[in-house]
């Protein structure tokens, strides 16, 4: 195959993917059709098989890359400094709402199981080089990742209480602003956590044992 070829098919590929991940996340997996994927990627339904061999195929693609692409932002955004540059933020968050929007989607319809597993166990490599303090990496992990589904899971009711759609920029930012202040600060004491876990432990540590 020729360099240039090779360079058109990466494109279509590439063009398919962003056209199924658009119409994924519009519809569904189950109401998107390949005629339709294949039509907004300006491409035929063949070359579409040719790439990605069914539409099953083309959606395990458009998750690997979803959340290969969204880790690559927030490592972006964390570890190479993107919180201090004032134009990084602004820059992608478009394509972090397409993301968002897409996998939440992709969550709710099937791909539950192993997507959960794979984001909590990018949130425990995260784990290993942040400020946290826990003995659970594990269940923190997952604790995490679940609460930050709820928010998208829960779009129209935080649109309702809100007075502003989550899924439109401002919406969207004012939720994400919310959750840093969440995350930002203690909600608890020192002493409140350590009781509360002691507490917990006079739970866990009877019904371990049986």
């Amino acid at each position: 195959m020729s360099s240039a070829r090779a360079a058109e098919d990466l494109t279509a590929r590439a063009r398919i993917r962003d056209a199924a991940i658009d119409l994924f996340a519009e519809h569904g997996f189950a109401t998107a059709t390949v005629r339709d994927i294949a039509q907004r990627a300006g491409v035929s339904s063949g070359l579409l098989r040719h790439h990605f061999g069914s539409k099953e195929g083309l959606r395990d693609a458009c998750d690997e890359w979803a959340m290969a692409r969204a880790a690559e932002l927030r490592e972006q955004a964390l570890s190479g400094g993107g919180l201090a540059d004032e134009t990084f933020l602004p820059s992608v968050h478009p394509e972090t709402m397409r993301l968002q929007a897409y996998l939440v989607r992709s969550m709710m319809e099937g791909a539950t199981t192993a997507m959960f597993e794979r984001m909590v166990e990018a949130g425990e490599q995260w784990l290993a080089g942040a400020p946290v303090t826990t003995n659970d990496p594990r269940a923190f992990s997952a604790v995490i990742a679940a609460m930050k589904l709820g928010m998208f899971l829960m779009r129209d009711q935080l649109s309702h209480v809100l007075g502003s759609d989550v899924a439109e920029p401002a919406g969207h930012g004012r939720m994400l602003r919310a959750a840093i202040d969440i995350f930002a600060q203690p909600l608890l004491t020192a002493e409140q956590a350590d009781q509360a876990r002691a507490a917990l432990d006079r739970i866990i540590t009877p019904m371990e044992k049986s």
